[in-house]
């Protein structure tokens, strides 16, 4: 499969809660991991047992540098992650919170350059996958154009809508599965999600934009799936969180990972669920992922 996206350098400080506007707070734990929507959810992908390659852009620094061997070394295809000339890697600040909650700000940086000029000599990689992920820390015209080749070759795209936008019609036209949680199906539907009744009218929505499979993800409540006519609520796993950072590129990641290897989508957001529910109990984005065999054995202790 193939991911499409961005690579950030994450600034982490943990705090007791989250600063309110104006407030300056305290914090401890500063340091400086490997994080990005697009890095994530590929790494995901990789540990929980898929074949994947990552078309995306760094910067020509040493933590672009240190990203790429790391992917490499994880065993990912990486022909299609460009270095920018004089160009820093993508930045996020993070604040985690005891609670495990999050705020996160962005800077793009490298991930900007990723045109439709810069993609087109990767398109190969993407005529040739079993699958396309994407989400939406790269520029809106990158995501259109790669959906659009993918669709055309017959390759699934799936999006993860995330940070929350609403998205043109010539996008979700070409989308097989979306991915979004509650604030970001809301953006692109103008329905609040408070229940399975409100979770059926928006799916019910993105159907009608031309979206095969809906998963709108509820946190620890699970996730509403509706597919082939048919919605219901999976429930999730309910644990102690220690910082949710990457929850959602872990679900994503594992969801496709699950999907590739040829399971059932039922069971595939189970096991997607399992490896959301650990990676929440342990602190960073990548660092946070669990491997395929530490996702399957949490989920048959739960059975």
């Amino acid at each position: 499969m193939v991911v499409l996206g961005s690579v950030n350098a994450d600034h982490i400080l943990q705090v007791k809660e989250l600063p309110r506007p104006g407030e300056t707070v305290t914090g401890h734990g500063y340091r400086v991991v490997p994080g990005g929507k697009g890095a994530n959810q590929a790494v995901a992908a990789v540990r929980l047992g898929a074949r994947t390659a990552f078309i995306a852009c760094v910067g020509e620094d040493d933590f672009g540098r240190r990203m790429k061997d790391a992917f490499q070394a994880k065993g990912m295809d990486i022909r299609g992650i460009m270095a920018e000339e004089g160009m820093p890697t993508g930045m996020a600040m993070i604040f985690v919170a005891e609670s495990g909650e999050n705020c996160i700000g962005i800077s793009p940086e490298a991930n900007a350059c990723l045109t439709p000029e810069r993609l087109a000599p990767h398109l190969g990689l993407i005529r040739g996958a079993s699958a396309l992920l994407m989400q939406l820390e790269t520029p809106m015209e990158t995501v259109i154009m790669a959906a659009a080749e993918a669709k055309k070759a017959g390759v699934p795209v799936a999006l993860n809508p995330a940070p929350a936008r609403s998205l043109p019609e010539e996008l979700l036209k070409n989308l097989a599965i979306i991915t979004p949680n509650e604030t970001e199906a809301a953006a692109l539907t103008g329905i609040a999600i408070q229940d399975a009744a409100s979770a059926m009218e928006a799916a019910a929505c993105l159907h009608g934009m031309g979206v095969a499979t809906v998963i709108i993800t509820l946190g620890a409540k699970g996730a509403f799936v509706s597919a082939k006519g048919r919605g219901a609520v999976v429930p999730g796993f309910h644990v102690t969180p220690v910082d949710t950072t990457a929850a959602g590129d872990t679900f994503n990641g594992a969801l496709m990972a699950a999907l590739q290897r040829g399971d059932q989508l039922p069971g595939a957001i189970a096991f997607s669920h399992a490896a959301a529910a650990l990676s929440v109990m342990r602190m960073g984005a990548q660092t946070s992922i669990p491997t395929r065999k530490e996702a399957e054995d949490f989920l048959r202790a739960q059975r």
